[in-house]
């Protein structure tokens, strides 16, 4: 053990000497609270710690005790429908035993050493085993079956004894090694490594999250990256919270980092209730939590991410498809920022260290598909919200992300205001995984990456044509060109808008994405066809169709495909009427 004291304190950065032996990022316990701490730099025995809990009251020359282990956390059955903050304590059992309100030095076992779980053997005593290797399972929770794996570090490569099927707690002993080694249905990792696997593979599945503007216009592969920035009030957190619930992932774990403790409430509160619409069972059941609200302490924040992947990255080895939402990035960066200015470094750009490129690096390249070292393919999505002050994407934060995510969901101000959800807007989003996922689309309709593209570019002319109509108003366009705002509308109306609230409307197949979309550019180029013919726009207005086409999202059922079918009859046989009437016109 090796034992030094404080020297110096300065909020939740602790210097400290007699520290020589230990390991950057050791765990050490501060004070006589025993305060969670981690070693951030070591100089000749004097060490820089994080204290990871508040240390007010706490004075120099207190005693400072090395676990010589770095910051880890403990994996096993238990984790799913959990509430942790971010160095893993579960709240709810905190809150059990201390009150509403953290208590400095406060312990509970991240995982109930006393619950039994029953395990079910995949393999028999004597058997060679690997790391990653699958010894068997255990029923988590109704929508999770809980893989239970040798851990990465055993060196040992037989199974010695094994105690095979029954009813065993998370540390209980269930086999050994030919080295001694002890096997549990538990294991320990450093949150800040990345768990190894055997390859990295390509992208090619979508995560498919039923909102249309985000699964045809820009979507987002399983193993992919992706940021929301947006302003206070633009949606980030709803669409994540929509994206949660909806999305065909195995697994969620959202990450509330320094949000205000009203809107985290939400979510604790209101997560139990949802329920999972592909299981009928409560989304909480595949859902780990982790918060970190704005009045915890500061340095836990900066640390939740690394927690959130590494839980994601444990279940992604046993070949699950895994979500992560980190709500939100830029209070993560304020931490840094904060504990970045307590040890006295030399600030860059508005006050952020040097290193923020970096440590937003670490975190979002822990995203990928992978073959795990159990041999099954998993993946973990990261979608980060970013909130720039002031909704200006001009700000660090948000162009470092830019540098390693490939999808960009920029929520627009003006389409908040209008109630427009969500309200991710189409010029300053994009998209890198299009090509990469075309193959899978094409499963469904060959036409998605054309007609996707075509729509994009008519909402970009639109823009364009916006921009004339304020300086000398609609009337002064030809009925080609207003036509194009009409269409414009109908999209935002009744494609890139969604209803959370309504049943039909929440969530959207991807057949009936593609088809809806079909729709209203089937309706553009024959209006454009029957306008260049004579006939003026606003006959094209009064076609009962189009108000069908914009109300289809929320009468036509995703089981109900037919509904679209019949209104692409509709549109026909109407704007054949208005061809053969004005190709008269023509003619005579």
């Amino acid at each position: 053990m090796i034992t030094g004291k404080i020297t110096r304190i300065s909020g939740p950065i602790v210097y400290a000497e007699g520290l020589d032996g230990c390991g950057l990022y050791d765990v050490v316990d501060v004070g006589d609270k025993k305060l969670i701490g981690e070693i951030i730099r070591q100089d000749k025995g004097r060490a820089t710690i994080e204290v990871y809990e508040d240390d007010s009251g706490m004075q120099v020359g207190e005693k400072v005790v090395s676990n010589e282990r770095p910051l880890s956390l403990k994996l096993g059955p238990g984790l799913v429908g959990t509430i942790y903050d971010g160095i893993q304590r579960p709240l709810r059992e905190m809150y059990e035993s201390g009150g509403a309100f953290l208590l400095p030095g406060q312990r509970t076992e991240p995982l109930d050493p006393e619950k039994k779980w029953d395990f079910t053997p995949l393999v028999e005593e004597g058997a060679d085993i690997a790391p990653g290797m699958v010894l068997g399972t255990v029923q988590e929770t109704g929508s999770v079956l809980h893989k239970i794996m040798v851990p990465p570090f055993i060196r040992g490569r037989k199974l010695a004894s094994f105690k095979g099927a029954g009813s065993y707690t998370v540390d209980e002993e269930i086999g050994t090694t030919e080295l001694g080694e002890k096997l549990t249905m538990s294991q320990y990792w450093p949150l800040r490594k990345p768990r190894p696997f055997t390859q990295k593979l390509e992208v090619s599945q979508p995560l498919v999250t039923g909102l249309r503007v985000i699964d045809v216009f820009f979507p987002l592969s399983k193993g992919g990256t992706a940021a929301i920035p947006g302003g206070f009030g633009t949606g980030k957190t709803m669409t994540q919270h929509a994206i949660a619930k909806w999305c065909d992932a195995d697994l969620i774990v959202y990450i509330g980092c320094g949000e205000r403790g009203n809107e985290m409430t939400d979510v604790l509160t209101d997560f139990p209730k949802l329920i999972d619409p592909r299981t009928g069972r409560s989304l909480m059941e595949r859902t780990i939590l982790i918060a970190n609200t704005s009045n915890m302490p500061v340095a836990a924040r900066e640390v939740s991410l690394y927690a959130g992947i590494t839980l994601a990255e444990y279940y992604r080895d046993m070949g699950m498809h895994v979500a992560i939402m980190a709500d939100s990035t830029s209070r993560w960066a304020e931490a840094l920022r904060e504990l970045s200015g307590r040890m006295e470094e030399m600030p860059a750009e508005e006050g952020f260290p040097a290193y923020l490129p970096t440590r937003l690096a670490e975190f979002y390249e822990r995203a990928g598909r992978v073959n795990s070292l159990c041999g099954q393919e998993g993946s973990v999505s990261v979608i980060g919200a970013v909130s720039p002050p002031g909704g200006d994407f001009s700000e660090p934060v948000t162009q470092h992300t830019k540098r390693f995510i490939r999808c960009f969901w920029a929520l627009d101000r003006e389409l908040a205001n209008a109630r427009h959800y969500p309200a991710i807007g189409w010029i300053d989003s994009y998209s890198e995984y299009a090509d990469e996922i075309k193959a899978w689309w094409d499963k469904f309709d060959p036409r998605w990456a054309t007609v996707r593209i075509k729509a994009l570019d008519l909402l970009k002319r639109e823009q364009r044509l916006q921009q004339i109509v304020r300086l000398i108003g609609a009337d002064a366009l030809p009925d080609s060109d207003r036509l194009i705002l009409t269409v414009c509308e109908m999209l935002k109306n009744g494609f890139l808008q969604q209803d959370q609230f309504d049943k039909v409307d929440a969530y959207c197949v991807p057949e009936k994405q593609v088809q809806q979309l079909l729709l209203i550019m089937n309706f553009y180029d024959k209006a454009l066809a029957v306008i260049q013919l004579g006939c003026p726009l606003l006959k094209v207005h009064e076609l009962p169709v189009r108000t069908e086409i914009v109300r289809a999202k929320g009468v036509v059922g995703n089981d109900q495909l037919d509904g679209l079918t019949g209104i692409a009859s509709h549109l026909e046989d109407q704007m054949a009427e208005l061809e053969r009437m004005y190709r008269k016109d023509t003619v005579a």
